[in-house]
């Protein structure tokens, strides 16, 4: 299943800049492997952007997620920015042959673990950010991260468990990555998420319905 993937993929010449992220897929490294894994990569302060291209010269597949913002200069002139969403951090899908050319890359600093140990991210959150269900409304979330436990119940994110949180002009579900200690938050429908409760504590779990109506 692996060879005919591979074949696939290098028969396709593919460059994706999609708004919401940022993806370069050098045709090179458009072959699956079945032991690659989505890891995070701590970068110099500003440098996401180049890194990303300097691992496209090194054929790895790389992935900068980015959200749009719009910001106010001091002449009052209004500028859309597309920005990092988590600054100072990319992810890399490698295998442990790859690492090395990883941090050998201008602009890395380390690939992100405990201690000397790489630890790679799970591939539902990676999905999830690059998901449609994240394109125009992901953001990145900065406050503290208080609010009820819920899942997504629907749609190929079904199962990815984050936090819902109330903010003025709407409830927003925010994903967070422990292993990076950054969150980020989409706009969201109750209808899409299911409370997580411990049945053998609670016998009347609650349903999205008494969170909407506690707000």
């Amino acid at each position: 299943m692996c060879l005919l993937i591979q074949k696939f993929w290098a028969s396709l010449h593919v460059k994706i800049q999609a708004f919401g992220d940022q993806v370069l897929v050098n045709p090179a490294i458009m072959r699956v492997s079945c032991d690659r894994s989505w890891y995070a990569v701590y970068t110099i302060p500003q440098h996401e952007k180049s890194v990303l291209k300097q691992l496209d010269m090194r054929e790895i597949e790389a992935y900068l997620p980015t959200y749009e913002t719009v910001r106010v200069w001091k002449n009052r002139q209004r500028v859309k920015l597309v920005l990092p969403l988590f600054p100072n951090y990319m992810f890399v899908h490698i295998n442990p042959r790859e690492r090395a050319k990883v941090l050998q890359s201008a602009g890395v600093l380390k690939i992100v673990g405990y201690g000397r140990e790489y630890v790679p991210l799970p591939d539902s959150e990676i999905e999830f950010l690059r998901s449609d269900f994240c394109k125009q409304r992901i953001e990145p979330y900065r406050e503290l991260v208080i609010g009820e436990k819920v899942r997504i119940k629907n749609g190929v994110m079904q199962g990815l468990q984050g936090t819902l949180v109330s903010k003025s002009n709407g409830m927003r579900f925010v994903l967070t990555l422990e292993l990076i200690n950054q969150h980020a938050a989409i706009q969201v429908d109750a209808k899409d998420l299911e409370p997580m409760v411990d049945k053998r504590k609670v016998t009347n779990p609650m349903s999205m319905d008494d969170f909407t109506s506690c707000n």
